[in-house]
């Protein structure tokens, strides 16, 4: 049950004003509070959305329960962090976020809904960002609405990604992205697509492949895969964008490190998860035990 405390400084506001402003409550989680017995009091007591607030009055909501529709399905689960608004996890490569089509029972949202079951727990599965299916790394995922509309406003992603070709340095990659003509899936540049702005690192280059730490200011489809290939330098193992299979199966990329402000005690919190071993073994090995890690499941084998 999250609880907010008002201001002094914000005396003499409405509880609607309050939520909507300060608290970021969207308007749709307001109006199903309000139809929800008890579901918004002040100092123990039920309110109304026009009731006026003092400073030193604290507002608790009760959010309304979930109706989940993903069959919960028994599967690995590599939990990175929890508390009782959300859920961090390592998503492994190969496993889709959400069902689709011919993935209905092998996706992380199925993982979680049956850790979910398993304690008694009432929440759907909300993705505050979404990894494509052959991407790891870490998934936010919010335990409520108001945990999800406020996350997805205030969490920054950073990835590790491996490259075609050799850069230097750092840069920004800021072109439109939009979806290729004639596809559902592919993406392209082109100055009619939606805004979107990549900036990267190099932090090793070897083996004809550059090393690089990527961050985005946007969030668009497939972006870090689409801005590379845009610049003649795809991810390695994403032919779908032009990289070569001709070691990695699988396009190489990792979402590393998730900064995010909590949506109830407002601390800023950062979580880190460690890519597969072929990253160290890039970075530390040689050309050979680069090679060599064909045991593993990232590589054709």
């Amino acid at each position: 049950m999250p609880a907010f405390l008002v201001e002094e400084a914000l005396d003499g506001i409405t509880v609607q004003h309050f939520l909507r402003r300060h608290c970021q409550v969207s308007a749709r989680l307001l109006a199903k509070l309000k139809r929800t017995e008890n579901g918004m009091t002040v100092n123990g007591q039920p309110i109304r959305s026009i009731d006026i607030l003092h400073g030193g009055d604290v507002i608790e909501l009760i959010f309304p329960q979930d109706n989940a529709d993903i069959q919960p399905v028994c599967l690995p689960l590599d939990i990175i962090y929890e508390d009782d608004a959300l859920l961090a996890v390592n998503k492994p490569p190969f496993q889709p976020v959400h069902p689709v089509h011919e993935h209905r029972t092998d996706t992380l949202a199925n993982a979680v809904m049956y850790y979910r079951q398993n304690r008694g727990e009432t929440y759907t599965f909300r993705a505050v960002n979404r990894l494509d299916k052959d991407t790891s790394g870490l998934v936010l995922i919010a335990k409520s609405s108001y945990a999800h509309t406020f996350l997805a406003q205030h969490t920054q992603k950073r990835y590790i990604a491996l490259c075609e070709g050799e850069l230097q340095g750092s840069g920004t990659i800021d072109t439109p992205i939009r979806r290729q003509e004639g596809s559902i899936i592919r993406r392209e540049t082109g100055e009619e697509g939606r805004p979107s702005v990549t900036h990267y690192t190099v932090l090793q280059t070897a083996f004809g492949h550059t090393l690089l730490s990527v961050w985005l200011e946007t969030g668009r489809t497939h972006q870090i895969r689409t801005h590379f290939a845009s610049i003649g330098h795809p991810l390695a193992g994403d032919d779908l964008y032009g990289g070569h299979r001709t070691i990695f199966r699988r396009q190489c990329l990792h979402c590393t490190a998730l900064t995010f402000v909590h949506p109830l005690t407002r601390e800023t919190i950062r979580l880190q998860c460690a890519p597969e071993d072929w990253l160290f073994q890039f970075t530390h090995g040689s050309e050979m035990e680069l090679r060599q890690c064909f045991t593993s499941d990232f590589f054709e084998g």
